[in-house]
């Protein structure tokens, strides 16, 4: 082996980037079962040590993964937030739509996200990251209530029914009981159907 070769430990400019998006690819395509440090190796072209820099066993890969899948949804969900929005509706149906586009993207990867944040031993900085994505709903649901656009009452609770109607188009989704496609086309209206009940007016 040369010098150079061994002074130089990787090919990739940002190897836990690249062994990230492998492993992702692996959960895509076989499942988390399949996630393994050596095979990671060798399918990002590095030595069977060089991943163990990075993650020191799967269980700590498989955490990076979800850590990483949270910090993407919630750069997405804040995005969508930002936009300026004439009504709490328009506001609500972007980050619904936010929401439901990465779950349809990733529907493995959301999964492998919200099995670990129940995990006992999840991380600070996910359990951070989980409150984060959460967050986004919470506070545009509080900053409406102030502008008396929405109906007063706990805010958390509010969320959570946002949240569990969202969640559940995505969990149909992937369980093919709802076409993609279909689901983000009428996102509008079910937003609307959230937002203003089913009784008539």
């Amino acid at each position: 082996m040369s010098r150079q070769s061994i002074s130089r430990p990787y090919h990739h400019g940002d190897l836990r980037a690249a062994l990230l998006k492998s492993a992702e690819r692996t959960l895509r395509k076989k499942g988390v079962g399949a996630l393994s440090l050596r095979e990671l190796a060798r399918d990002t072209g590095v030595s069977h040590a060089a991943p163990g820099r990075h993650f020191k066993d799967k269980q700590a890969l498989i955490d990076a993964l979800a850590l990483d899948g949270y910090e993407r949804l919630n750069h997405a969900l804040d995005t969508a937030a930002g936009r300026l929005s004439r009504t709490f509706e328009d506001r609500m149906a972007a980050v619904a739509r936010a929401y439901l586009g990465f779950a349809v993207d990733n529907p493995e990867l959301l999964e492998l996200m919200f099995t670990r944040k129940h995990e006992p031993d999840s991380s600070a900085q996910l359990a951070a990251a989980v409150d984060h994505s959460l967050g986004s709903f919470a506070r545009m649901i509080a900053d409406a209530q102030e502008q008396g656009e929405i109906i007063a009452g706990d805010p958390e609770r509010i969320t959570m029914v946002v949240a569990a109607s969202l969640h559940g188009l995505a969990a149909l989704i992937a369980g093919c009981a709802l076409d993609a496609e279909e689901a983000m086309s009428g996102l509008d209206e079910h937003v609307h159907l959230l937002l203003n009940g089913l009784r008539p007016r």
